[in-house]
């Protein structure tokens, strides 16, 4: 695996929040993900989001074929009190560029 630099600078909360709201008698429920940071926290999300997607996965000798580099960002270490553990990772599998079977693209009009 790469030593990716996870020292989150600044401050960064990430939470998951649930919305409700009611149109013509039906209650719909849905969840959001927040991410919010001041200036230093964000380029730092931003500097690791850089890092994982430059990483060249098929040169990493410990990272078997299939699996996917990724890491964990975790409340009171690099993220606040108040988040939730977040793992960040790439879509892509070493070796076989392959997506996940539970991904379901979006759809992108033509």
């Amino acid at each position: 695996m790469i030593n990716f630099k996870t020292t989150i600078a600044g401050h960064l909360d990430i939470f998951v929040s649930q919305q409700q709201d009611e149109l013509d008698d039906v209650e719909e429920t849905w969840h959001e993900v927040l991410i919010h940071g001041d200036p230093q926290g964000l380029r730092s999300l931003a500097d690791l989001l850089l890092q994982l997607a430059d990483a060249d996965q098929d040169s990493i000798p410990d990272l078997p074929v299939g699996a996917r580099e990724h890491v964990h960002l975790r409340p009171d270490v690099e993220l606040s009190n108040s988040s939730v553990p977040v793992i960040i990772g790439r879509l892509d599998a070493k070796g076989t560029g392959a997506f996940y079977s539970t991904y379901t693209p979006r759809n992108v009009p033509s």
